[in-house]
């Protein structure tokens, strides 16, 4: 493979490391779907396979590789990917589902978030807080557990078994309470009751002391693209408050459905 020319004088002010792992990225990203091992690398970038070796594992615990066997090769990871999702997604769901996010916190007075649904995992694209003293940290743009959150759940039902299958053997189903749902036969009897009653719950099943209900939110044919979901204290929410703050939120995500010009599946005429 050819080696890159040096840079010219009026690029001397570049810090070389973060140039050399662009280059890495753009590298692999035209090199298809096989990826580079660490020795291209280091051919194309003219430098030591040490040096490519710390760039790439680098950019690996950054999400912006993923190493893949034999080899190992390196291809593009999900950080890249999800940002490049993102970019379009959600644009154009959240300016759409800001004010439908808004009346859900201001009526429940929990905090409302929408996620997107990235190869079936949730990852929440805005946030408004509901007017309750407690605030939760709850940053954006990061993938989420499918197995363990309602809005994840709220996914997951909505997707082909086969789907589910794939994506519940490369997560895993981690413990994270003693709530959590770390059995498939089980998580797979939750799907059927979230599509059954129409929103999903996670009943301190992330977190102790956490309470979530989550709805799924369809494009024009009918396909899970997201979901929505409130989050509050577990000790504020009484047995009657769960259907009340499931109808809530599975009719807010069935009007930025309409928004979108989605359907949910069974709707369609």
């Amino acid at each position: 493979m050819p080696k890159l020319a040096s840079p010219p004088e009026t690029e001397r002010y570049q810090v070389q490391s973060v140039a050399r792992a662009l280059s890495i990225l753009n590298m692999i990203a035209d090199s298809g779907p096989r990826g580079l091992n660490v020795t291209e690398m280091a051919d194309v970038l003219g430098v030591a396979k040490s040096t490519a070796l710390a760039l790439a594992r680098t950019l690996t615990s950054a999400g912006y590789l993923r190493a893949v066997d034999p080899g190992p090769r390196y291809v593009l990871g999900l950080t890249l990917l999800r940002l490049g999702d993102l970019v379009g997604q959600q644009t154009s769901i959240a300016e759409v589902g800001l004010p439908v996010l808004r009346d859900l916190a201001s009526t429940t007075g929990m905090t409302a978030r929408l996620a997107i649904s990235q190869n079936g995992y949730p990852v929440f694209v805005e946030r408004i807080d509901g007017s309750g003293s407690i605030r939760f940290h709850a940053p954006l743009g990061q993938r989420e557990q499918p197995h363990a959150t309602a809005a994840g759940k709220a996914i997951l039902a909505h997707l082909p078994s086969e789907e589910v299958s794939a994506i519940l053997a490369e997560s895993g189903l981690t413990r994270y309470t003693a709530n959590t749902v770390t059995d498939p036969d089980e998580l797979r009897a939750e799907l059927a009751r979230v599509r059954s009653v129409g929103f999903a719950v996670d009943d301190e099943e992330e977190a102790e002391g956490v309470f979530c209900a989550g709805a799924p939110v369809f494009d024009h044919q009918g396909n899970v693209v997201g979901a929505l979901s409130v989050t509050g204290l577990k000790v504020d929410v009484s047995l009657h408050d769960v259907q009340r703050l499931g109808t809530l939120v599975h009719d807010a995500a069935g009007r930025l459905t309409s928004l979108l010009r989605g359907v949910e599946p069974g709707s369609r005429r």
